[in-house]
């Protein structure tokens, strides 16, 4: 599917709601407000539902940014691809060997979000997954430098996943799956 003007614009609005309310809301991430406030994220829209297309796109995105420094970091969701969350794994699998294949392990760093998101050992249904559950399938490629910079600076990083973990359970499934659907 190729996604008309209005329907990208709806979709990135959406996924903005979701970094907004989830991301810095929930504080899940303590250095994305920095860079929603500079405005330094890039929201693209992709209708790749193959990993092939999926990888290229990618690909692209990291030309981007070897292009354009003062992006930060860039969203890239597909809406209509991986709805399946081990289809997802396998997308990430493949964006993570694209990565090494072309030298771009230790310039970037992806990481992934998607609807149906399952961290190792969990139920499906524990809270703790809403940390990384999204609207849509997307992946999540930041600057690695710009990650090592953040965190030199913050306080003892090791414990953001366990403090957002601890959060997202305080709060509960019902809050957190209201509070992301609230973005749509």
């Amino acid at each position: 599917m190729i996604y008309n003007v209005e329907q990208t614009d709806k979709i990135i609005t959406q996924t903005k709601n979701w970094i907004r309310e989830l991301v810095v809301g929930c504080n899940f991430c303590p250095f994305a407000a920095r860079e929603v406030k500079r405005d330094s994220i890039r929201y693209q829209v992709n209708s790749a539902t193959t990993l092939s297309a999926a990888r290229e796109a990618l690909l692209q995105e990291c030309i981007y940014l070897d292009q354009n420094p003062a992006v930060e970091t860039t969203l890239l969701i597909f809406p209509d691809g991986f709805p399946r969350f081990t289809d997802y794994l396998d997308l990430v699998n493949a964006g993570e060997k694209l990565l090494r294949q072309k030298k771009y392990e230790g310039i970037y760093q992806l990481a992934s979000f998607h609807p149906l998101y399952q961290f190792a050992g969990t139920a499906l249904d524990d809270a703790a997954n809403y940390t990384n559950r999204s609207l849509y399938p997307m992946l999540h490629l930041l600057r690695e430098e710009s990650i090592e910079q953040a965190l030199a600076h913050y306080p003892h990083p090791e414990h953001i996943p366990d403090r957002n973990v601890n959060f997202a359970r305080e709060k509960g499934i019902a809050y957190m799956k209201m509070l992301r659907d609230s973005c749509f």
